[in-house]
């Protein structure tokens, strides 16, 4: 059993404080991610222009499509995890962790070497522009190569999250986040190795900080509940059972949205690599808001989670609300910069005219999501914490494919909206999983369900 020291109970005491001291250090986290994501489009930006830009936009892209499995797993993990602590069965966290421990690092092997199979063919279905190929290859090819290393932090800290430890993550993402910056300058600024440095820097910065992670835990086992001896990482045939139920729809899920991505970026590319870097810029700016805000959506999964499994409903719905609270004021601040200045944040990552010129009618497009994106941090949260990974697969797939693609497609293509449409019609999708997860929310039978971890559900 783990001691209180990486195990925190959050169906006790005032939830608007404990909600919000959970999420600070994971919104810390995010924001150190988006910052050495930041640093990578600006120096790639500044030093290899705007065909460097092209490249990293369009094979970061695919880098996060090939981690939706591991994210799905993760994600299932974290619930599973919540749910135990929250029911009282910490008994089974030995077992649980090494399934996922198994599991996860089992599914990179399997995705590094298809990335690496597969990276041309990728990048021809994706119409990566001529003149930035060569530089989408070698990202790809980096990327693939050190994915385990990024599957193995994800997994990490989805543990440590599910019991309700968000110090830590924090402490191993400053340490990855520091070493990227500083491998970014050498590689790239310094010894010129462009797009492929940027990729290089990435994957050690990751790679030192998941073996940094998995020291700590082992001088730490006690605390953290795992003993890591070899018999613990069999794989428990009933626990893998619940693992496939979580993770099989939330990797769909997340694989749905990205897929949904990369669809738009191939048609944004076809028009050329301006267009293409332009948006690639864009999103990164727009994810700042967002991924930040994405701190208070990951702290509500495990509150939530806990709270379910203790029953505690009424905690789980003022929590949800109070992530609406928290986000709102993210959102609205990033809105009100993106719009009045445009061009400054765009011209932190690139000079390029064309680019700074073309960034007035994405930041017009894109802005329409943002009230989609506010209450999605507390209904995501929400369904995370749940598990309902199967019913957030049916609203992702909404999102992804009716709205996102076939919106883009109308308007950008059909009507011939270009740039603009396009642009619009990637905004929209937001709605297509921000309102029936609203509804959901408010008027669907979600008490009555039962616990991922097995145990039956009873009215509180």
């Amino acid at each position: 059993m783990a001691s209180q020291s990486l195990v925190t109970d959050f169906t006790k005491g005032p939830i608007f404080w404990r909600l919000l001291r959970f999420s600070i250090p994971f919104m810390l986290s995010n924001a150190l991610q988006v910052l050495y994501s930041l640093v990578d489009m600006s120096i790639v930006g500044h030093y290899t222009g705007s065909e460097g830009l092209a490249a990293v936009s369009l094979s970061s892209q695919c880098f996060h499509f090939m981690t939706v499995v591991c994210v799905g797993f993760c994600t299932g993990g974290q619930v599973y995890i919540s749910q135990l602590v929250g029911s009282g069965q910490r008994e089974r966290l030995n077992r649980t962790i090494g399934t996922i421990f198994s599991t996860v690092f089992g599914i990179g092997v399997i995705v590094s070497i298809l990335g690496m199979i597969f990276c041309h063919p990728i990048l021809r279905v994706l119409n990566a522009p001529a003149a930035s190929y060569a530089d989408c290859r070698s990202y790809l090819l980096v990327c693939s190569v050190g994915i385990i290393f990024t599957y193995g932090y994800n997994m990490v800290s989805a543990v440590l999250r599910g019991m309700g430890d968000s110090r830590h993550p924090f402490v191993f993402i400053v340490i990855a986040s520091v070493m990227n910056v500083i491998l970014d300058f050498l590689f790239v600024a310094g010894l010129g190795w462009g797009v492929f440095g940027a990729a290089l820097a990435t994957i050690i910065s990751q790679g030192f900080s998941f073996l940094y992670a998995m020291a700590y835990l082992y001088l730490n086992r006690t605390a953290f509940g795992f003993d890591f001896k070899r018999r613990s990482y069999a794989i428990d045939p009933l626990i893998l059972k619940g693992l496939m139920k979580l993770g099989i729809p939330f990797a769909i899920r997340f694989g749905a949205i990205n897929v949904s991505m990369l669809y738009v970026l191939a048609m944004i590319g076809s028009q050329g690599h301006t267009e293409l870097a332009t948006f690639g810029t864009g999103v990164k700016l727009d994810n700042t808001a967002n991924v930040i805000c994405q701190g208070v959506m990951q702290a509500l999964a495990a509150f939530t989670g806990q709270n379910y499994g203790a029953r505690k409903f009424r905690r789980i719905r003022m929590a949800v609300y109070y992530t609406w609270a928290i986000s709102i004021g993210f959102f609205l601040a990033y809105g009100i910069c993106l719009w009045f200045r445009t061009e400054k944040m765009f011209g932190l990552f690139t000079t390029d005219p064309e680019v700074l010129k073309l960034s007035h009618v994405f930041v017009h497009a894109i802005i329409w999501h943002l009230p989609g994106l506010f209450l999605m941090k507390g209904t995501n949260g929400f369904m995370h914490g749940l598990g309902l990974a199967w019913l957030s697969l049916c609203f992702a797939m909404l999102d992804g494919f009716v709205i996102r693609i076939a919106f883009s497609w109308y308007l950008g293509i059909h009507q011939g909206m270009g740039f603009y449409g396009l642009t619009l019609g990637y905004s929209l999708g937001a709605y297509g999983m921000a309102i029936p997860t609203l509804i959901y929310f408010f008027f669907g039978p979600w008490e009555k369900r039962e616990l991922v971890t097995g145990a039956m559900s009873c009215q509180s």
